[in-house]
């Protein structure tokens, strides 16, 4: 849900506006405020991750509510009927800006470009791809680099990195390694590397188990098999 404070002096505006946004399914109006004093005040109090607000209101305006706010900001759009306001709007950094009457169709327009903004990033878009990871050798931290490792798995000690015949214990989840690194998920409880495919024995019962190239076994989920096996250029 967005989260969002609505703020201007004319009442009439600010209950259209409120309307408009109760349309959409993902908006929760947190509240409203007829000033910048009662703005400011509703906006420490429930943080509302969008303030709608109007720049022209008595005492202080919209502009200057911004200059009285606390890091971090909410998202502002502002409301104005005065396109020389909006230009002013975002030489303050607005996130955007609306002209009164508000239209729906550009209102929409801007509930979109909200959304997005507002919404989590994978971790591959905010951070570089590790090329080694920490693993633990009984009271030290070592950093294993990423080619280095055959498989991981997990047990009820956590979850395991294995690199030839050496197994290192790291506090990575399967998951974590499953979305960063370049791990192949062939059973419920491991992960392969690519160039530990060297060699894929079938099992009984639609099973299997991959052979790494120091020997080590690694099962293979039927879930799994079809995936290991195209990776392979096996039908």
């Amino acid at each position: 849900m967005i989260r969002v404070l609505v703020v201007d002096d004319e009442p009439f505006a600010r209950q259209e506006l409120i309307s408009q946004l109760a349309d959409a399914a993902d908006i929760q109006i947190l509240g409203q405020a007829a000033n910048a004093i009662e703005a400011l005040q509703q906006i420490n109090e429930r943080k509302p991750d969008v303030v709608f607000l109007d720049i022209q209101m008595p005492k202080v305006s919209g502009m200057e509510l911004i200059g009285l706010l606390a890091d971090p900001l909410p998202r502002i759009v502002f409301v104005t009927a005065f396109d020389d306001y909006a230009i002013q709007a975002f030489e303050e950094q607005a996130f955007d800006y609306l002209l009164k009457p508000v239209a729906p169709d550009r209102l929409a327009k801007t509930l979109d470009r909200l959304r997005q903004s507002l919404a989590p990033q994978p971790v591959r878009q905010l951070a570089t791809p590790p090329t080694r990871l920490p693993v633990f050798v009984h009271n030290r931290v070592k950093l294993l680099p990423l080619e280095e490792i055959d498989f991981a798995y997990s047990d009820l000690g956590g979850v395991h990195l294995v690199s030839g015949s050496d197994h290192y214990h790291t506090q990575l989840t399967l998951k974590a390694l499953e979305e960063q690194t370049p791990l192949i998920r062939c059973h419920r409880q491991y992960l392969v590397a690519p160039q530990a495919l060297a060699e894929l024995r079938l099992l009984e019962h639609q099973l299997a188990e991959i052979l790494t190239p120091a020997g080590q076994a690694v099962p293979v989920s039927r879930r799994f098999l079809p995936d290991i096996k195209a990776r392979l250029g096996l039908s």
